[in-house]
């Protein structure tokens, strides 16, 4: 194992991470996916490859590179670095050293643990200067984008609040066995060297182990250490565990020497004093990673939650909201059409085509969200939203309708704008209410909010008619006798279409067409709507004649009336024995 040590022309712009044998590893200023070395203008946004070959690091400069890379003192864009070589990137050094911690050092002559309550009692010591720094703190931190960047301020601020400090690193471990190496070092030193430091990693595990302070005080070091490292002339060290969950694995580890100002020999009492102040900081910085943890969970759920759904969430036991459980609730599963035909003509071009579907995802979330409801899946080019979870609402069924209104209109108005990337797309929405269990589901390896049950299959079931009877939005009896009472007639009116009984299923159903209101679909009048219902009831009564002359009056581009008058017309205008109004649809 080794390690790659960068050091930047600033104090506080160093680190070191351990590098994976045989990965190839992106390095630049802003790499999509890699190490950043965001210090340096002079290094592009990919920059160059590194990857580990037995002991040595092969570098290549990338195509995009702007500047040259300096080897040997010379321009080199494809080369092999030894262990202790080091290589430039504008004004950042790169050298590849031994991966070590100092594991190896002698036992301390003084060794000692501190629970938190021992440390509340011990006095803070320069406290005026120490307050200096800790005003500094969320400035500082408000210009971090990153957990490296919040780490080496810490390390800036601790050199600055801890005068005897010689040395100081923020370090990350995944876990804690005796041979785990970290998974991030931020570190920095006083010396004008930019020395490799290497702290105990004996001292940095027992202190995580512990969950306490730890102080190592060392009777003598080796002060004629030939490494490349500011470690071998300190003689005192103690690490401090960071709090809270956000911060597991997280350690501060401050390290100096016993006379290390002029006139002043450094005892256990006053480094007491340093390992309380960097408890409060620790403190300071796990809270602060809790709450960024926190907002950034937020931003995530937001995305699937509605304002509303959230702040249900955040005011109860959001583990016990979670939870699968049975209950009613209003499905709307939503499809693109057009999508099969399109990929069929994108295979030059399948980025576009996502991109578009992107899009089309997007107005279906939008649609979902904005009406409270909860995205529970995505499939290929389909949505599925639900409402009635976390807390059920007496309008869930008519927030549903209102989501699929908007969602359909969107589609409308891309449908009507060239050059949209909408444009060439329909949408086909089933809605449905009824039981089902919401809530986590999934495994122990992958867990989602979803809705599992029958509602959902009906609702996809649904969905998958509005291509056959020519409507967009189609939904369950359940939903529309809830939506004749309560949605208004200037959000959107309802049509009968009939009892149909789908293919495959013994169950018989009354589905009903949710349309806009007559300004914004023309297509479809009030007067259409009464027409159409008066056939349908023709229909279902026997009088199939009678039925197709209703449906002949129906303009030309009401294309709901097609399924019923091919229907009948297929039939030869004649219901079958026995026949009962349901229409019974076979498997294509």
């Amino acid at each position: 194992m080794a390690e790659l040590v960068v050091c930047g022309p600033e104090p506080m712009q160093r680190w070191r991470r351990p590098i994976p044998l045989g990965e190839v590893i992106r390095v630049g200023r802003a790499p999509r996916i890699g190490w950043a070395v965001s210090w340096d203008a002079l290094i592009s946004r990919e920059h160059a490859e590194l990857q580990l070959v037995n002991s040595q690091l092969r570098v290549r400069r990338l195509d995009t590179a702007r500047n040259p890379i300096y080897y040997q003192d010379a321009e080199n864009s494809d080369f092999l670095v030894k262990a202790g070589e080091q290589f430039r990137i504008g004004r950042t050094v790169f050298q590849l050293v031994a991966a070590e911690m100092e594991e190896d050092a002698p036992s301390p002559s003084t060794e000692r643990s501190f629970h938190p309550d021992e440390l509340r009692k011990v006095a803070f010591q320069n406290a005026d200067q120490r307050l200096e720094v800790l005003a500094k703190l969320p400035k500082a931190i408000m210009q971090t984008t990153s957990d490296e960047d919040l780490a080496s301020r810490v390390v800036s601020l601790v050199l600055e609040a801890i005068p005897t400090a010689e040395a100081a690193s923020v370090v990350v471990f995944d876990d804690f066995s005796p041979t785990a190496n970290p998974k991030m070092t931020r570190w920095d030193n006083r010396g004008d060297s930019p020395g490799r430091f290497t702290p105990s990693r004996r001292l940095m595990l027992k202190a995580l182990q512990l969950g306490q302070g730890q102080l190592h005080i060392w009777a003598d070091r080796d002060e004629s250490n030939p490494a490349f490292t500011v470690s071998g002339s300190l003689d005192w060290a103690f690490c401090m565990p960071f709090r809270g969950e956000a911060c597991h694995g997280w350690c501060l580890y401050v390290s100096g020497q016993k006379d290390g100002l002029p006139g002043s020999s450094i005892g256990e009492e006053q480094l007491k004093g340093d390992l309380r102040f960097a408890e409060l900081l620790s403190e300071f910085i796990g809270s602060i990673r809790q709450v960024r943890m926190l907002s950034k969970q937020q931003a995530s759920l937001s995305q699937f939650f509605s304002p509303q759904v959230l702040e249900t969430l955040r005011n109860s036991d959001s583990e016990q909201q979670l939870e699968p459980r049975e209950s009613d609730i209003t499905v709307l599963f939503c499809d693109v059409r057009g999508f099969s035909k399109k990929s069929e003509q994108a295979q030059e071009n399948l980025r576009e085509l996502l991109n578009r579907v992107s899009d089309a995802l997007g107005v279906m979330t939008c649609g979902i969200i904005k009406y409270d409801g909860v995205i529970a899946d995505f499939q290929g080019d389909a949505a599925l939203g639900f409402w009635g979870w976390p807390a059920p609402r007496e309008d869930d069924r008519l927030s549903a309708c209102r989501a699929a209104l908007q969602i359909q209109q969107e589609f409308q108005k891309a449908r009507n704008t060239s050059g949209h990337t909408l444009s060439g797309f329909q949408v086909g929405i089933g809605i449905a209410y009824g039981r089902a269990i919401a809530g986590k589901i999934g495994t122990t390896e992958q867990i989602k909010v979803g809705a599992f049950g029958p509602t959902v299959n009906l609702g996809a079931r649904l969905e998958s008619l509005t291509k056959t009877l020519n409507a967009s939005i189609l939904m369950d009896e359940a939903t529309a006798e809830y939506a004749r009472e309560a949605l208004p007639l200037a959000e959107g009116r309802l049509r009968r279409m009939g009892r149909f009984r789908p293919a495959g299923m013994n169950q018989e159903l009354t589905l009903t067409q949710l349309l806009p209101p007559a300004e914004l679909d023309p297509t479809v009048t009030d007067e259409a709507i009464v027409l159409y219902q008066s056939a349908s009831e023709l229909f279902e009564a026997g009088k199939w004649r009678a039925a197709l002359n209703q449906l002949n009056r129906l303009p030309e581009q009401d294309q709901g009336k097609d399924f019923l008058s091919e229907y009948i017309t297929q039939n030869h205008v004649e219901p079958p024995p026995n026949w009962n109004g349901v229409i019974v649809m076979q498997s294509k």
